[in-house]
């Protein structure tokens, strides 16, 4: 676990009747920015509650910086932002951070450098109700990069972007791995594959792919990270056509 900042082993998890993952094993190496990707639906958002420790899991364990998932000592060393922005809409976006700061104890001077990291600090005393959906959304991102924590979690924290704020952003979670924060971002965007360290792409529930960027490519022979997570998908079908491949699963199924 030392180079590790979280290990998932046997993960189950169960949304009413359907089954998201049925026995899901990852590890996350620390200081590293490990991108999770793949179609809307393949249970990016779920493995990511499961990380943080606010999904309710069938079966399995979930470890974070040495502890269990969601324990009280992990409170300021893990950072996680939503895929809907979790501010208060009546505040200003600078009443908001210091609230946040407050709360877990951060320091007050960080205010003025996640408003600079995000391109907020000419808006910070207007409303948040006043903002575009992408600004809300950088609002909540300035919040998560409060403090000094040491897993920062993202679930598509470039929605809604345009392409030079995205860039500009993905300059920043580099910069925060490269001060030794892991960084775990979802993105179904997959041009954003290549600023990972390392890729999970994911696809109905199930690791297809656990990666880095140059092999990615290499190993599909493609030259563009769509083209190289069609191929992978193309691969992952035909092994599920082939008649081992189906009677090795039922057999799983009946054990």
């Amino acid at each position: 676990m030392m180079n590790n900042a979280v290990s998932v082993r046997g993960l189950r998890v169960k949304r009413g009747t359907n089954e998201v993952f049925a026995g899901l094993d990852l590890e996350i190496p620390r200081g590293q920015i490990t991108g999770l990707l793949g179609p809307s639906g393949c249970g990016k958002t779920t493995l990511i509650r499961s990380i943080v420790g606010v999904q309710k899991v069938a079966g399995g364990t979930v470890t974070v910086l040495d502890q269990p998932a969601g324990s009280r000592a992990l409170r300021d060393r893990v950072a996680y932002d939503t895929q809907s922005a979790s501010v208060y809409a009546d505040l200003t976006i600078h009443q908001n951070l210091r609230y946040f700061a407050r709360l877990i104890g951060a320091p007050l001077a960080d205010i003025d450098r996640v408003l600079d990291q995000v391109g907020l600090s000419d808006r910070r005393h207007q409303t948040v109700e006043s903002l575009s959906g992408g600004q809300e959304n950088r609002v909540s991102l300035a919040i998560a990069m409060l403090g000094s924590p040491e897993l920062i979690v993202l679930d598509e924290p470039t929605v809604g972007l345009d392409p030079v704020l995205r860039g500009e952003l993905w300059t920043v979670f580099r910069a925060l791995a490269d001060a030794g924060a892991t960084m775990l971002v979802s993105s179904h965007v997959m041009d954003e594959a290549l600023r990972c360290d390392r890729l999970v792409l994911l696809r109905a529930g199930r690791i297809i792919a656990d990666t880095t960027p140059d092999r990615l490519l290499a190993d599909t022979g493609t030259t563009d990270p769509d083209a190289a997570f069609l191929a992978l998908i193309e691969r992952d079908e035909a092994s599920a056509d082939h008649p081992q491949t189906r009677r090795e699963a039922r057999e799983g199924g009946e054990s």
